[in-house]
C-alpha cells in the first residue's frame, strides 16, 4: 500500500532518524526547486529514474547540478540502453509524481525489482535533500541515515561515483 509524506515521515521517527521537513510551492525540475534552497543545509539532488532494455529499473540519485551523461552513466551501474521510465511505470513502481522523485519512495517500491543508485560525490555530504513523496516539501536526513532507511525498506542499493 502507497504511504503518504505523513505516513514517511513516522517511518522515519520510528527508525530513529532526525529530519528537518521543508513545505515549500509544488515544484518540478531541479531548477524550480533551487528556487527554494535558501535556508535549507545540505547537498539537494536529482533522483532519474530509468528502465533498461532488460527491463531492469533503477533510481539514480545524484547530485542536482552534477551532469549526467546517460551512456557513461549506463555502464557504470550496468544498464542496457537505459531511458526514463514513464510517469505511470514510476506511479506503479515508487507511487510518485514525475517532479516527487525521490529515493525516499524506496518505500512503496516492495513489490517490484529496483536498484537505487547512490552518487558517491552525494554521500560525501553529512546532510542531504529529498522530496518526502510530494513535491511541495524538501526533507533534509543525514547520508547515513538515508543509508538507514534504503536498507529497513530492503532495498538493492550501490553507492557510485558517477
Amino acid at each position: 500500500m502507497l504511504k503518504t509524506q505523513e505516513e514517511l515521515l513516522s517511518i522515519l521517527d520510528d527508525l530513529d532518524i532526525a529530519y528537518t521537513n521543508h513545505e515549500h510551492p509544488p515544484v518540478y525540475t531541479v531548477e524550480e526547486a533551487a528556487l527554494h534552497h535558501d535556508g535549507i543545509d545540505g547537498a539537494h539532488s536529482k533522483n532519474l529514474f530509468f528502465k533498461d532494455r532488460k527491463k531492469n529499473l533503477f533510481l539514480v540519485v545524484t547530485l542536482d547540478e552534477k551532469p549526467v551523461v546517460i551512456k557513461e552513466m549506463a555502464k557504470k551501474i550496468g544498464a542496457k540502453s537505459p531511458s526514463f521510465g514513464k510517469p505511470e511505470l514510476l506511479d506503479e513502481v515508487l507511487g510518485v509524481i514525475p517532479g516527487a522523485v525521490t529515493p525516499l519512495a524506496v518505500i512503496n517500491a516492495a513489490n517490484h525489482p529496483l536498484k537505487v543508485i547512490l552518487d558517491e560525490e552525494m554521500m560525501e555530504s553529512d546532510l542531504l535533500n529529498f522530496h518526502p513523496l510530494v513535491n511541495t516539501a524538501t526533507t533534509t536526513i543525514g547520508a547515513k541515515d538515508l543509508v538507514k532507511f534504503l536498507e529497513h525498506c530492503n532495498i538493492d542499493f550501490e553507492i557510485v561515483r558517477l
